[in-house]
């Protein structure tokens, strides 16, 4: 019997040290992360919405689906949007800048998970493909053509930017 009890008792010694280290690691460490978050985040809006001169968040407003966060510009040069979407590897978060009239001043993407040299030829912010939607409006972001070979990927995006031109519609509306 002591043969058993003792093996047990230091593994279960040995998982308590351990578990109790990562979780002070992890009241250590999660405030630094969400601060660097944050300042990403902050970065990218100025990015998407370069005449901005400060962002306040929309709270008031029901999000449409896909869409988790929206913040306007202080100084009424527009809105920027972050969104989700399901693509071919998994989640894609983008950031959409919208003007005041209507148009895509830039997108880029936070964060992502398509394979690469395939999917990422669409969401990688050094692609040209997120430029083809820069200037288009609620009624024509959807002529820009998928890319051969990433089509779920381009699906994708096309779906995020169709979701941030629902909510520009929905800030807009309340608005007037």
């Amino acid at each position: 019997m002591k043969d058993i009890v003792k093996p047990i008792a230091v593994l279960a010694s040995i998982c308590l040290v351990v578990t109790a280290l990562l979780a002070y690691i992890n009241s250590v460490t999660s405030p630094i992360i969400a601060e660097a978050n944050a300042e990403a985040q902050a970065k990218a809006q100025q990015e998407v919405l370069k005449e901005a001169d400060g962002f306040e968040e929309i709270t008031d407003i029901d999000k449409p689906d896909g869409v988790t966060k929206m913040v306007k510009a202080t100084n009424g040069t527009g809105y920027v949007f972050t969104l989700e979407t399901k693509g071919y590897g998994g989640t894609i978060e983008l950031i959409c800048g919208i003007k005041s009239d209507g148009t895509i001043e830039s997108v880029q993407t936070l964060n992502h998970s398509e394979t690469s040299g395939i999917g990422s030829r669409v969401v990688d912010n050094g692609s040209e493909y997120r430029h083809r939607y820069e200037g288009k409006t609620a009624d024509d972001y959807d002529t820009v053509d998928a890319l051969t070979g990433a089509t779920i990927s381009s699906k994708a995006y096309k779906k995020a930017i169709e979701n941030a031109f629902k909510a520009y519609d929905a800030v807009t509306k309340e608005a007037k």
